[in-house]
Protein backbone atom coordinates (compact mmCIF):
# COMPACT_ATOMS: atom_id res chain seq x y z
CA UNK A 1 0.00 0.00 0.00
CA UNK A 2 1.66 2.92 -1.20
CA UNK A 3 0.49 6.67 -1.08
CA UNK A 4 2.29 9.96 -0.52
CA UNK A 5 3.54 10.46 2.83
CA UNK A 6 3.09 7.01 4.35
CA UNK A 7 5.16 5.72 7.08
CA UNK A 8 5.68 2.23 7.64
CA UNK A 9 7.39 0.08 10.13
CA UNK A 10 9.37 -2.33 8.07
CA UNK A 11 10.84 -5.59 8.87
CA UNK A 12 12.53 -8.39 7.68
CA UNK A 13 14.55 -11.75 8.39
CA UNK A 14 17.18 -13.84 6.97
CA UNK A 15 16.31 -16.52 4.52
CA UNK A 16 15.67 -19.49 6.61
CA UNK A 17 16.47 -17.57 9.76
CA UNK A 18 19.99 -16.67 8.83
CA UNK A 19 22.28 -13.94 10.08
CA UNK A 20 22.25 -11.26 7.93
CA UNK A 21 25.26 -9.58 9.67
CA UNK A 22 28.56 -11.69 10.19
CA UNK A 23 30.23 -9.09 11.36
CA UNK A 24 29.85 -5.15 12.11
CA UNK A 25 31.39 -4.53 8.29
CA UNK A 26 28.20 -5.98 7.19
CA UNK A 27 26.30 -3.92 9.42
CA UNK A 28 28.18 -0.50 8.54
CA UNK A 29 27.38 -1.57 4.65
CA UNK A 30 24.24 -2.23 5.52
CA UNK A 31 23.57 1.23 6.96
CA UNK A 32 25.67 2.97 3.97
CA UNK A 33 22.80 1.72 1.75
CA UNK A 34 20.09 2.72 3.95
CA UNK A 35 21.63 6.50 3.83
CA UNK A 36 22.14 5.51 -0.22
CA UNK A 37 18.24 4.96 -0.99
CA UNK A 38 17.17 7.66 1.68
CA UNK A 39 18.94 9.85 -1.29
CA UNK A 40 17.66 8.15 -3.96
CA UNK A 41 13.77 8.16 -2.84
CA UNK A 42 13.67 10.84 -0.44
CA UNK A 43 13.18 8.32 2.09
CA UNK A 44 13.44 9.83 6.42
CA UNK A 45 14.17 7.45 8.56
CA UNK A 46 12.60 7.92 11.96
CA UNK A 47 13.94 4.47 14.04
CA UNK A 48 16.23 1.72 13.13
CA UNK A 49 17.72 -1.68 14.95
CA UNK A 50 19.85 -4.48 13.31
CA UNK A 51 19.86 -7.82 15.09
CA UNK A 52 21.47 -10.54 14.30
CA UNK A 53 19.00 -11.88 11.71
CA UNK A 54 16.91 -9.17 11.19
CA UNK A 55 16.40 -5.60 11.29
CA UNK A 56 13.50 -3.31 11.88
CA UNK A 57 12.96 0.63 10.63
CA UNK A 58 10.11 3.14 10.93
CA UNK A 59 10.46 4.59 7.30
CA UNK A 60 8.93 7.74 5.87
CA UNK A 61 8.42 8.14 2.21
CA UNK A 62 7.44 11.47 1.11
CA UNK A 63 6.46 9.92 -2.44
CA UNK A 64 4.68 6.77 -3.12
CA UNK A 65 7.67 4.94 -4.08
CA UNK A 66 8.35 2.03 -1.03
CA UNK A 67 8.47 -0.68 -3.20
CA UNK A 68 10.65 0.32 -6.05
CA UNK A 69 13.26 1.72 -2.75
CA UNK A 70 13.06 -1.49 -1.13
CA UNK A 71 13.86 -3.26 -3.99
CA UNK A 72 16.77 -1.50 -4.43
CA UNK A 73 17.89 -1.24 -0.82
CA UNK A 74 17.41 -5.12 -0.08
CA UNK A 75 18.81 -6.10 -3.53
CA UNK A 76 22.14 -3.85 -3.49
CA UNK A 77 22.83 -4.67 -0.09
CA UNK A 78 22.08 -8.88 -1.10
CA UNK A 79 24.81 -8.38 -3.49
CA UNK A 80 27.39 -6.35 -1.74
CA UNK A 81 27.02 -9.00 1.37
CA UNK A 82 27.18 -11.99 -1.32
CA UNK A 83 30.37 -10.04 -3.06
CA UNK A 84 32.09 -9.62 -0.06
CA UNK A 85 31.64 -13.41 1.53
CA UNK A 86 32.07 -14.70 -2.03
CA UNK A 87 28.33 -16.35 -1.71
CA UNK A 88 25.28 -16.48 -3.94
CA UNK A 89 21.54 -16.91 -3.82
CA UNK A 90 18.77 -15.19 -1.56
CA UNK A 91 19.95 -13.04 2.00
CA UNK A 92 16.29 -12.37 2.85
CA UNK A 93 13.61 -14.24 3.66
CA UNK A 94 11.33 -13.57 0.98
CA UNK A 95 9.46 -10.22 1.14
CA UNK A 96 9.85 -7.60 3.93
CA UNK A 97 7.21 -6.93 5.63
CA UNK A 98 5.54 -2.96 5.82
CA UNK A 99 2.93 -2.07 8.54
CA UNK A 100 1.49 1.37 7.51
CA UNK A 101 1.43 3.59 10.86
CA UNK A 102 -0.79 6.35 11.01
CA UNK A 103 1.26 9.67 10.36
CA UNK A 104 -0.56 12.25 12.52
CA UNK A 105 -1.71 10.26 15.41
CA UNK A 106 1.28 11.09 18.12
CA UNK A 107 0.67 7.73 20.01
CA UNK A 108 1.48 5.45 17.58
CA UNK A 109 5.38 7.21 16.70
CA UNK A 110 6.10 6.42 20.43
CA UNK A 111 4.68 2.77 20.19
CA UNK A 112 6.88 1.75 17.41
CA UNK A 113 10.15 3.55 17.99
CA UNK A 114 10.11 2.71 21.68
CA UNK A 115 9.74 -1.42 20.26
CA UNK A 116 12.27 -0.57 17.84
CA UNK A 117 15.29 1.03 20.06
CA UNK A 118 13.83 -1.72 22.95
CA UNK A 119 14.69 -4.53 20.70
CA UNK A 120 18.22 -4.89 21.71
CA UNK A 121 16.94 -5.40 25.66
CA UNK A 122 14.53 -7.88 24.69
CA UNK A 123 16.91 -9.64 23.35
CA UNK A 124 19.54 -9.09 26.52
CA UNK A 125 22.34 -8.23 23.93
CA UNK A 126 23.63 -6.07 27.29
CA UNK A 127 23.44 -6.11 30.87
CA UNK A 128 20.08 -4.61 31.53
CA UNK A 129 20.56 -3.43 35.26
CA UNK A 130 24.83 -2.33 34.59
CA UNK A 131 24.96 -1.11 30.75
CA UNK A 132 23.18 1.15 28.94
CA UNK A 133 20.86 0.97 26.22
CA UNK A 134 22.49 3.73 24.10
CA UNK A 135 25.91 1.42 23.87
CA UNK A 136 24.54 -0.88 21.60
CA UNK A 137 25.77 1.10 18.49
CA UNK A 138 23.45 -0.54 15.84
CA UNK A 139 20.43 1.22 16.68
CA UNK A 140 19.26 4.62 16.19
CA UNK A 141 18.90 5.38 19.87
CA UNK A 142 22.63 5.79 20.16
CA UNK A 143 21.98 8.93 17.38
CA UNK A 144 19.06 10.23 19.05
CA UNK A 145 20.76 10.73 22.81
CA UNK A 146 24.35 11.17 21.23
CA UNK A 147 23.87 13.47 18.42
CA UNK A 148 27.39 13.40 17.70
CA UNK A 149 26.77 9.55 15.92
CA UNK A 150 23.44 10.77 14.20
CA UNK A 151 23.37 10.14 10.21
CA UNK A 152 22.67 12.60 8.26
CA UNK A 153 19.57 10.71 6.67
CA UNK A 154 18.38 9.93 10.49
CA UNK A 155 15.28 12.76 11.44
CA UNK A 156 14.23 12.20 15.20
CA UNK A 157 12.12 15.41 15.79
CA UNK A 158 9.01 13.52 15.22
CA UNK A 159 9.67 10.63 17.76
CA UNK A 160 10.82 13.12 20.36
CA UNK A 161 7.76 15.54 19.62
CA UNK A 162 5.49 12.96 20.43
CA UNK A 163 6.73 13.55 24.01
CA UNK A 164 6.62 16.87 23.38
CA UNK A 165 10.56 17.04 23.47
CA UNK A 166 12.59 19.12 21.55
CA UNK A 167 16.32 17.64 20.03
CA UNK A 168 18.01 19.50 22.35
CA UNK A 169 20.11 18.89 25.56
CA UNK A 170 16.76 19.13 27.68
CA UNK A 171 15.01 17.37 25.61
CA UNK A 172 17.65 14.33 25.13
CA UNK A 173 17.75 13.72 28.50
CA UNK A 174 14.04 13.19 28.80
CA UNK A 175 14.26 11.12 26.29
CA UNK A 176 17.00 8.86 27.80
CA UNK A 177 15.40 8.68 31.40
CA UNK A 178 12.16 7.80 29.54
CA UNK A 179 13.81 4.65 28.08
CA UNK A 180 15.79 3.89 30.82
CA UNK A 181 12.47 3.02 32.54
CA UNK A 182 10.92 1.03 29.63
CA UNK A 183 14.75 -1.07 29.66
CA UNK A 184 13.46 -1.41 33.52
CA UNK A 185 9.82 -2.19 33.13
CA UNK A 186 11.40 -5.25 30.30
CA UNK A 187 14.04 -6.53 33.21
CA UNK A 188 11.19 -6.67 35.26
CA UNK A 189 8.49 -8.05 33.18
CA UNK A 190 8.31 -12.06 33.28
CA UNK A 191 8.01 -12.11 29.51
CA UNK A 192 10.09 -9.31 27.97
CA UNK A 193 8.31 -9.37 24.75
CA UNK A 194 4.92 -8.76 26.47
CA UNK A 195 5.63 -5.90 28.61
CA UNK A 196 4.42 -3.74 26.54
CA UNK A 197 0.16 -4.64 25.11
CA UNK A 198 0.99 -2.50 22.50
CA UNK A 199 3.87 -4.65 21.10
CA UNK A 200 1.23 -7.34 20.43
CA UNK A 201 -0.57 -5.22 17.68
CA UNK A 202 2.80 -4.41 16.28
CA UNK A 203 4.19 -7.97 15.74
CA UNK A 204 0.88 -9.52 14.45
CA UNK A 205 -1.42 -6.43 13.36
CA UNK A 206 -1.09 -5.30 9.99
CA UNK A 207 -1.76 -1.74 10.66
CA UNK A 208 -1.44 0.89 13.19
CA UNK A 209 -4.08 3.24 13.90
CA UNK A 210 -7.16 4.40 14.92
CA UNK A 211 -10.12 2.99 13.10
CA UNK A 212 -10.51 5.46 11.06
CA UNK A 213 -7.23 4.82 9.70
CA UNK A 214 -8.03 1.31 8.99
CA UNK A 215 -10.60 2.70 6.97
CA UNK A 216 -8.86 4.41 4.83
CA UNK A 217 -6.45 1.59 4.30
CA UNK A 218 -9.30 -0.44 3.12
CA UNK A 219 -10.38 1.83 0.49
CA UNK A 220 -6.83 2.13 -0.92
CA UNK A 221 -7.02 -1.62 -1.06
CA UNK A 222 -10.06 -1.25 -2.91
CA UNK A 223 -9.11 0.78 -5.13
CA UNK A 224 -5.74 -1.31 -5.80
CA UNK A 225 -6.89 -4.61 -6.10
CA UNK A 226 -8.76 -5.26 -9.46
CA UNK A 227 -10.82 -8.64 -10.04
CA UNK A 228 -7.43 -9.64 -12.34
CA UNK A 229 -5.00 -8.91 -9.79
CA UNK A 230 -6.40 -10.38 -6.79
CA UNK A 231 -4.24 -13.18 -7.21
CA UNK A 232 -1.31 -11.20 -6.63
CA UNK A 233 -2.23 -9.76 -3.31
CA UNK A 234 -2.36 -11.54 0.05
CA UNK A 235 -2.20 -10.94 3.85
CA UNK A 236 -5.00 -10.49 6.94
CA UNK A 237 -5.45 -7.38 5.37
CA UNK A 238 -6.48 -8.58 1.98
CA UNK A 239 -8.28 -11.07 4.10
CA UNK A 240 -10.18 -8.85 6.20
CA UNK A 241 -10.53 -7.26 2.77
CA UNK A 242 -12.74 -9.99 0.74
CA UNK A 243 -14.66 -10.69 4.28
CA UNK A 244 -16.04 -6.96 4.33
CA UNK A 245 -16.48 -7.12 0.33
CA UNK A 246 -18.30 -10.42 1.06
CA UNK A 247 -20.61 -8.83 3.76
CA UNK A 248 -21.45 -5.91 1.47
CA UNK A 249 -22.60 -8.27 -1.62
CA UNK A 250 -24.59 -10.57 0.81
CA UNK A 251 -26.47 -7.11 1.81
CA UNK A 252 -26.93 -6.13 -2.24
CA UNK A 253 -28.22 -10.17 -2.58
CA UNK A 254 -30.47 -10.14 0.33
CA UNK A 255 -31.87 -6.31 -1.27
CA UNK A 256 -31.97 -7.30 -4.80
CA UNK A 257 -34.08 -10.49 -4.05
CA UNK A 258 -36.10 -8.74 -1.39
CA UNK A 259 -35.55 -11.40 1.50
CA UNK A 260 -34.49 -10.88 5.68
CA UNK A 261 -31.46 -12.07 6.29
CA UNK A 262 -33.25 -13.81 9.64
CA UNK A 263 -35.38 -15.33 7.65
CA UNK A 264 -33.10 -16.58 5.33
CA UNK A 265 -30.56 -17.62 7.85
CA UNK A 266 -33.12 -19.62 9.73
CA UNK A 267 -34.02 -21.65 6.60
CA UNK A 268 -32.35 -25.45 5.49
CA UNK A 269 -28.61 -25.28 4.90
CA UNK A 270 -29.19 -26.10 1.53
CA UNK A 271 -32.31 -23.73 0.73
CA UNK A 272 -32.78 -21.81 -2.51
CA UNK A 273 -31.94 -18.23 -0.71
CA UNK A 274 -28.87 -19.64 0.78
CA UNK A 275 -27.52 -21.73 -2.56
CA UNK A 276 -27.89 -18.09 -4.20
CA UNK A 277 -26.39 -16.18 -1.92
CA UNK A 278 -23.51 -18.88 -1.51
CA UNK A 279 -23.47 -17.98 -5.28
CA UNK A 280 -23.51 -14.81 -5.18
CA UNK A 281 -20.40 -14.42 -2.89
CA UNK A 282 -18.14 -17.11 -4.48
CA UNK A 283 -18.41 -15.45 -7.79
CA UNK A 284 -16.90 -12.09 -6.62
CA UNK A 285 -14.84 -12.76 -3.37
CA UNK A 286 -12.04 -14.97 -2.73
CA UNK A 287 -13.62 -15.32 0.70
CA UNK A 288 -12.78 -19.05 2.37
CA UNK A 289 -15.96 -21.72 2.75
CA UNK A 290 -15.63 -21.76 6.28
CA UNK A 291 -16.51 -17.96 6.27
CA UNK A 292 -19.75 -18.34 3.74
CA UNK A 293 -21.03 -21.83 5.50
CA UNK A 294 -20.39 -20.05 9.19
CA UNK A 295 -22.13 -16.54 7.65
CA UNK A 296 -25.15 -18.30 5.79
CA UNK A 297 -25.15 -21.34 8.37
CA UNK A 298 -25.24 -23.74 5.76
CA UNK A 299 -23.36 -26.42 7.79
CA UNK A 300 -19.88 -28.41 7.29
CA UNK A 301 -17.68 -25.93 4.78
CA UNK A 302 -16.60 -29.13 3.29
CA UNK A 303 -19.36 -29.64 1.72
CA UNK A 304 -20.21 -26.07 0.89
CA UNK A 305 -19.00 -26.22 -2.69
CA UNK A 306 -21.97 -28.29 -4.40
CA UNK A 307 -24.59 -25.46 -3.27
CA UNK A 308 -23.28 -22.36 -5.63
CA UNK A 309 -22.51 -24.97 -7.87
CA UNK A 310 -26.33 -26.17 -8.13
CA UNK A 311 -27.26 -22.49 -9.15
CA UNK A 312 -24.45 -22.61 -11.64
CA UNK A 313 -26.04 -25.42 -13.32
CA UNK A 314 -29.62 -24.67 -13.02
CA UNK A 315 -32.33 -25.23 -15.20
CA UNK A 316 -34.61 -23.79 -12.79
CA UNK A 317 -36.87 -20.84 -15.00
CA UNK A 318 -37.65 -19.84 -10.93
CA UNK A 319 -33.75 -19.72 -10.22
CA UNK A 320 -32.50 -18.89 -13.06
CA UNK A 321 -34.94 -15.14 -12.68
CA UNK A 322 -33.28 -14.82 -9.43
CA UNK A 323 -30.07 -15.31 -10.45
CA UNK A 324 -30.45 -12.92 -13.42
CA UNK A 325 -30.71 -10.25 -10.37
CA UNK A 326 -27.75 -11.19 -8.70
CA UNK A 327 -25.84 -11.38 -11.96
CA UNK A 328 -26.74 -7.63 -12.24
CA UNK A 329 -24.66 -6.78 -8.61
CA UNK A 330 -21.53 -8.51 -10.47
CA UNK A 331 -22.07 -6.64 -13.74
CA UNK A 332 -22.21 -3.54 -11.93
CA UNK A 333 -18.70 -4.18 -9.53
CA UNK A 334 -17.15 -4.93 -12.56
Amino acid sequence: MEYGGAVYHVMCRGNGGQAIFADDSDRRMFLDALGEVCGRCGWRVHAYVLMGNHYHLLLETPEPNLVAGMKWFQGTYTQRFNVRHRRCGHLFQGRYKAIPVHAEAEGYWEAVSSYIHLNPARARLFDLRKGNLADYPWSSYAGYVRPGNRPAWLSVNRVLGARQLADDAAGRKAYRLFMKKRVAEILNARNPREADEEWKMIRRGWFMGPEAFKGQLEELIDRRMGAKKRSSYSGVEVEQHDERMAEALLQAGLKALGLREQEVLAGKKGSDEKCLLAWLIRRRTSVSNAWISHRLQMGRPDCLSRYPQRIEQTKDRRLLKQRARLEIITKLRD
